[in-house]
């Protein structure tokens, strides 16, 4: 008897050993309208979500249509092994997957082996990237992501059980010519090293449905300041404040746009590392130069690294709550630590935001590994290089926006690296890598990733790439020439000096338009650049079927979909954008289903296929769907003001009745969050020929910033 107890607990332990070893299904909680979590094993305390601190935004989640769990639940499974977790979710045959961060060169990531990890941009889409999102949509309608701060390791489909559901057929490659090396696999996979995670799956039920769901988790996207959302130009590196101001000067009497100007690393007595103290040889009055350029209706934002001087007047004292290794000689703060952060961002409110610096540009907060710390460090806070490798870009942001918070007065930055749980900072990113078509790659793929990107214009060597830099630049999330290293100005290529000023000009006229998609950016998490997969009618997104016959004759469409499609983009709720690169005199342009109309003319472009178009040098290819509503002001030097009154034209396309959210607030504080704000409908049909517009009236005690309101018909009547 005592012979078969012993066989039997002997049993009892190999099955429990062994079940430890077999996927396990993962219980779920709906947190939010749509939103579930699941927890496998002991998830670590330290997370992006935690790390990045944001609330969901509970009302816009309200509004969000009522949806199931959009995946078979048991076939979501895990376990956890030696210490990792190893995650796998289903994946149809016909699924196109988006997302895993900010990719430069792919948007279909159905097939990819990536490794999620925060670093500079090196050329290749592999997973190391400025904001490695372990956050992906299917074509299907639904979003998965992974609340670790750890590298992921991802096999989006291409990893093949034995045991698979939908296994691949089985083909003799020495007579099959449709033998693949890629098999089909009806998984996506992830390695987590820990011994435990949170898994959020966001229903839609469409895939633009799951990317909002996942923005509004974060508390929204972010809402800039309308002069966030006019023209900036970061200055040569050492460059003094006479030389600011003479900037400033010639902006203003050339007669183009400026709001903000950037001080790179010479504003600081020492750089790399930085000592985050003026250089008094340039700047030896900065609380007068910093306010004389605000009266001129200047704004500045100042540069710097994280990494700490020994001549920095901080040093000593952040020292104990510092890494084991320096970077460029200098200490790394250990930020996730409250005595770390009360000393570092205390220094870069004093004598900086208190004296009216309007934001930071957060420089190398990225990689790469051959200078920044390696993954051997180690941090008092007991964080280990890894987690603090995946999070310095947030927390950078989170604790410099919180001053400004504070303060009650947005800012608007620049970052060079981010992550989930991060959708809600006013910053954007930007890096050294410099094509031209990459960067609107990462535009559209912004959109997936939770973050805005900026395809700044630094230097060209000719006159029509300086134009066509400049022209997706003012259609894209911050308009920027950084002539840090160049000295470059607008007017540097005088064969194009007047393109380059209309196109500026044509930035702050549409900045009524900007600003509304920024604000169902934050309120209903819509990114407000974003790829055309996301837009109704785009026909396309499926996976690739190599097998698939397509009859070109009959349907030229049908072969644009089947690629990529990276070099055309959404801008907010009207208009479709399709960069010109240099070297080019046409292109083509895949109009999704619906009347669409050019920009400028109010011409019929097309309905639902591929146009080409030559649009000349003056003009970057912008089409707007039927019923478009593009509100517009004035040509301004600089953003209005807080209560400054403008005179509205609302430009008007195509035949179909409609109606467009005109978002007004005060432009420059937090108030909004206190219900000080409003959306304003504005209508517009034809009726019997002619053109009838209208707007809902402001609320009494509600900002107020328009003047008048006029109406125009850009497509003939």
């Amino acid at each position: 008897m005592i012979k078969n107890l012993k066989r039997f607990l002997l049993i009892c332990l190999f099955w429990s050993f062994t079940a430890g070893l077999h996927a396990q299904s993962i219980a779920w909680t709906e947190v939010e309208p749509g939103i579930w979590k699941g927890i496998i094993g002991k998830p670590e305390e330290y997370d992006l979500l935690k790390v990045a601190g944001g609330q969901p935004y509970h009302a816009g989640l309200a509004q969000m249509p009522k949806a199931a769990f959009p995946l078979p639940q048991q076939e979501i499974t895990g376990n956890v092994q030696g210490g990792k977790t190893y995650l796998r979710f289903p994946l149809e045959k016909k699924e196109q997957l988006f997302g895993f961060g900010l990719n430069f060169q792919t948007v279909f990531q159905r097939g990819k082996v990536l490794t999620l990890h925060v670093d500079n941009y090196a050329g290749k889409d592999n997973g190391r990237t400025h904001a490695p999102t372990p956050f992906y949509v299917s074509s299907n309608g639904y979003g998965v992501f992974i609340n670790s701060a750890r590298y992921i390791s991802v096999y989006a489909g291409t990893a093949v059980r034995r045991d698979s559901k939908v296994p691949p057929e089985v083909k003799d490659r020495n007579l099959d010519k449709t033998w693949s090396s890629h098999p089909y696999s009806d998984g996506v996979e992830m390695l987590v090293p820990a011994s435990g995670v949170e898994i959020y799956v966001f229903a839609g039920p469409t895939t633009l449905d799951a990317v909002r769901r996942y923005n509004l988790l974060n508390g929204g996207g972010c809402l800039p300041p309308r002069w966030g959302l006019g023209f900036t130009q970061r200055m040569q590196r050492l460059t003094d404040a006479q030389g600011v101001a003479a900037e400033a000067k010639a902006f203003e009497e050339k007669g183009y746009p400026l709001d903000f100007i950037g001080l790179e690393p010479g504003w600081q007595s020492k750089s790399y590392p930085c000592t985050f103290g003026w250089d008094t040889s340039r700047f030896p009055d900065p609380k007068g130069f910093v306010q004389d350029m605000l009266k001129k209706n200047i704004r500045l934002n100042l540069w710097t690294n994280p990494y700490v001087s020994p001549g920095a007047p901080v040093y000593k004292s952040i020292l104990p709550y510092s890494g084991s290794h320096t970077v460029w000689n200098g200490i790394v703060p250990d930020i996730s630590m409250p005595e770390a952060r009360k000393i570092f961002f205390g220094e870069l409110e004093k004598g900086k935001i208190d004296i009216g610096i309007s934001g930071y540009k957060m420089d190398e907060v990225d990689g790469g590994d051959n200078y920044l710390w390696p993954d051997v460090a180690t941090f008092p806070s007991g964080h280990d290089a890894e987690q603090m490798r995946q999070t310095f870009g947030l927390m950078m942001q989170r604790y410099t926006a919180e001053i400004y918070h504070e303060r009650n007065q947005r800012t608007f930055g620049l970052v060079r690296a981010s992550n989930g749980g991060g959708s809600s900072f006013p910053y954007v990113i930007y890096n050294d890598y410099y094509d031209h078509r990459d960067f609107i790659t990462a535009l559209v793929n912004s959109g997936f990733a939770g973050v805005l990107w900026t395809p700044e214009v630094r230097s060209s060597k000719t006159g029509e790439e300086w134009l066509r830099r400049f022209q997706s630049n003012v259609f894209s999330p911050m308009a920027m020439i950084n002539a840090w290293a160049s000295g470059t100005k607008p007017w540097s290529f005088p064969e194009v000096a007047e393109q380059v000023k209309t196109m500026a000009n044509m930035r702050m006229q549409m900045m009524p338009y900007w600003y509304s998609e920024f604000a169902k950016y934050h309120f209903e998490g819509i990114p407000p650049f974003r790829a055309m997969y996301l837009e109704d009618g785009f026909v396309g997104g499926d996976a690739k079927n190599e097998n698939k016959k397509v009859n070109l004759e009959e349907n030229p469409y049908e072969e644009a979909i089947t690629k990529e499609v990276k070099d055309q983009y959404m801008a907010g709720e009207y208009l479709l954008v399709a960069p010109i690169f240099a070297g080019q005199t046409s292109r083509k342009v895949i109009l999704p289903k619906g009347k669409w109309y050019d920009f400028y003319t109010g011409k019929y472009a097309g309905d639902g296929e591929v146009i080409n178009v030559t649009p000349g040098l003056d003009k970057i290819p912008v089409y707007v769907k039927d019923g478009g509503i593009i509100p517009m002001m004035p040509v301004m030097l600089h953003a209005p003001k807080a209560g400054q009154k403008v005179d509205l034209e609302v430009r008007y396309y195509g035949s179909k009745p409609s109606t467009y959210s005109l978002y007004d607030d005060d432009g420059e504080t937090y108030d909004y969050e206190r219900g000080n704000y409003t959306f304003r409908t504005i209508m517009v049909s034809k009726v019997n020929g002619k053109l009838k517009g209208t707007i809902t009236p402001a609320l009494k005690g509600k900002p107020d910033n328009i003047a008048s309101v006029s109406y125009k018909a850009m497509t003939e009547l």
